[in-house]
């Protein structure tokens, strides 16, 4: 009978530490399972992503307030980049998204430049101003052509 406790408790204490196991997985993961209660989804078409990837920050005035959910191509040929935004931040409605890159060869990310209207982007809504990501290669091969 004492074994049979024992037994118990260390199966419990093995399934409590699995169990914290997962949570702190998926907390450092930045992954949740209720990303989207605290979140409100937006959508941008850019003519080019180059280089932007889902999971991709959001920032306004050099703070992440959401990511990048997902990127596809859109009807009109141009890439339909879906975007979380944390529920607390407010977007007028000609806010500019434009595609920007953390140094010189870092990671792409998505920066929003807030208007001066009064009105705010509701959940499903679509940012109608964008700048599209600069191809570097490009302006190097224009610049060594003489195209410039």
């Amino acid at each position: 009978m004492k074994k049979l406790n024992t037994d118990f408790i260390v199966g419990l204490f093995l399934l409590a530490g699995f169990a914290g196991f997962v949570y702190l997985s998926l907390q450092l993961g930045e992954f949740s399972v209720f990303a989207m209660d605290k979140n409100y989804t937006l959508t941008a078409d850019f003519n080019n992503v180059s280089g932007l990837k889902p999971g991709a920050g959001v920032e306004m005035a050099g703070v992440n307030i959401g990511q990048v959910y997902k990127i596809e191509l859109g009807k009109d040929d141009r890439a339909h980049v879906v975007l979380l935004v944390n529920r607390k931040v407010k977007i007028s409605e000609d806010a500019i998204a434009s595609i920007r890159t953390q140094g010189i060869i870092g990671d792409k990310y998505v920066r929003i430049s807030q208007g001066g209207m009064d009105e705010t982007l509701s959940d499903g809504s679509a940012i109608s101003e964008t700048e599209s990501a600069i191809d570097l290669e490009e302006l190097v091969s224009k610049y060594i052509f003489g195209k410039v």
